[in-house]
């Protein structure tokens, strides 16, 4: 029921969330597959996704960040086709969402800088990101993207993946400020310090856009390096005692300026 008739944002696993202002609902990065790879093959889930896929709404936007396995599922978006209205995906991304059987007049590139006008009062802003692209053997044959949400007066910055740089102050210096941060805390490594963000180093994005509000996301769902799953919330709430950092169970719901979770739910999980 609650995805029918509250406005919230909701983590639904992985970096899948949904976002539903009055009329439009907003869908990122779907991943309901039992694996982070092609076909059987990937890390297989460890935590189920919130809600099953004949339970999501229909979906206004549907928004990718890049074309990696964990991050365009085509077994999902094939699932969603039928109650999907647009989607919008970066640069070069436009080949896999056609191979995934969508149609063309459906489709949106953005390059970084370039945007998109839904409506008077929804405009999505493509924005760099530290990170690469690719599926198979093949690296780099498109963009990767943040984003940026205005939507009804509030500011949301969707992080994607992407290594600590220079690009967060930029943004931040352009938009001013955030009213929420939706940013990857998991899968970071000491072998890809540049392509994944530290726990430690979401405290410095934070104050780089100038964020309200910290959620934190790429974790919990799929072991894709290897840290313990805890581990990158627990490096996170150790430095950021000071700032305002939503916890939210697997499909809890976070609504803006009033429910802010903050359990920390993973403590009784083994």
């Amino acid at each position: 029921e609650l995805y029918k008739n509250e406005d919230y944002v909701a983590w639904i696993g992985h970096a899948t969330f949904l976002i539903k202002l009055g009329n439009t609902t907003i869908i990122t990065d779907p991943l309901f597959s039992k694996n982070a790879g092609p076909l059987i093959f990937g890390p297989k889930r460890y935590v189920s996704p919130a809600i099953k896929l004949n339970e999501i709404p229909k979906i206004d936007l549907f928004l990718l960040t890049h074309n990696h396995y964990d991050h365009l599922d085509k077994k999902s978006i094939k699932a969603l086709r039928s109650k999907t209205n647009q989607y919008l995906v970066p640069k070069g991304v436009k080949k896999d969402m056609l191979n995934a059987k969508i149609a063309e007049e459906k489709i949106t590139e953005l390059d970084w800088g370039s945007h998109l006008e839904i409506s008077e009062e929804i405009k999505i802003t493509a924005t760099p990101a530290r990170h690469f692209s690719g599926r198979g053997l093949k690296r780099n044959t498109s963009l990767w993207s943040s984003y940026i949400l205005e939507i009804f007066g509030y500011k949301i910055f969707i992080g994607g993946d992407s290594g600590y740089g220079k690009h967060f102050k930029e943004i931040g210096n352009a938009f001013e400020k955030f009213d929420l941060a939706i940013l990857e805390c998991g899968q970071y490594g000491e072998y890809w310090p540049l392509i994944h963000t530290q726990p430690e180093e979401i405290i410095e994005v934070t104050n780089d856009l100038n964020a309200e509000v910290i959620l934190p996301v790429h974790w919990a769902k799929f072991k894709l390096a290897y840290h313990p799953w805890q581990e990158p919330i627990e490096r996170l709430l150790k430095v950021g005692i000071n700032k305002k950092i939503a916890t939210p169970q697997i499909g809890e719901p976070l609504i803006l300026e009033e429910k802010l979770p903050q359990t920390q739910w993973w403590k009784d999980i083994s």
